[in-house]
């Protein structure tokens, strides 16, 4: 997460009318219909709220206005799809906003960077897996929870650095050529966090997930007669 004094007023203004658009077509696109009459699907939402602000919570914030936390998109877009998914962390961004751990002119930026680039990656391998329709089970874990998880975090890493090398506000450390190592260590316990997540939904809630196909993934083995 980036604090809105490491970022130019243009960037700001960028990321808020970005994260709005997305937001706006978020509301359009989320099954609203379901929702309302679906209770165990509204009770699912306001806990990935809940669990979203309680990971972003856990967190480190660094005098330079960096502030380092998991992100956990990856389970909650499997789990909610994407529109809800987005909702989902916005509502947990307002919650960090209210307690003062999130700037309000740099939610929009941070949206972008948190939100929509790790929704946008487990969406896509999520459509990826299934224009594929594997029946293993460990395909759909995998490809769907574990990989897409680490893809995420490289890919809001190497965003955010891009936005602070584009303002040129943020002094880059000397040792950034030996950044690549540390990468590693982000991307892996991200990916253990929704892996495990979407592992055990699988095995004891698969209903709950959107993307799940129950009927092709436990489908009783064919045998022979």
């Amino acid at each position: 997460m980036i604090s809105a004094e490491l970022l130019s007023d243009s960037t700001l203004l960028t990321g808020w009318v970005i994260y709005c658009l997305a937001l706006c077509w978020a509301v359009i696109r989320a099954p609203w219909v379901e929702l309302f009459s679906d209770t165990r699907r509204q009770h699912l939402l306001f806990g990935s709220v809940l669990a979203i602000f309680l990971l972003w919570l856990v967190r480190r914030d660094f005098e330079s206005g960096l502030s380092f936390h998991f992100i956990g998109l990856t389970a909650v877009t499997l789990l909610l799809d994407w529109p809800l998914a987005i909702l989902a962390a916005f509502l947990a961004q307002l919650g960090l906003m209210a307690l003062g751990h999130q700037d309000a002119s740099a939610i929009g930026m941070n949206g972008i960077l948190l939100i929509l680039i790790p929704v946008a990656v487990t969406e896509t391998c999520a459509l990826l897996v299934e224009r594929r329709q594997p029946k293993n089970l460990f395909v759909y874990i995998f490809f769907s929870g574990f990989f897409p998880a680490a893809l995420a975090a490289l890919f809001c890493i190497l965003a955010s650095l891009g936005v602070l090398l584009v303002d040129g506000r943020y002094p880059m450390p000397p040792w950034l050529d030996d950044f690549a190592g540390y990468i590693w260590l982000v991307m892996f316990p991200e990916a253990f966090i929704n892996g495990t997540a979407v592992t055990a939904l699988v095995v004891f809630y698969p209903d709950w997930l959107e993307t799940f196909n129950r009927s092709r993934y436990l489908q009783a083995p064919w045998k022979n007669p």
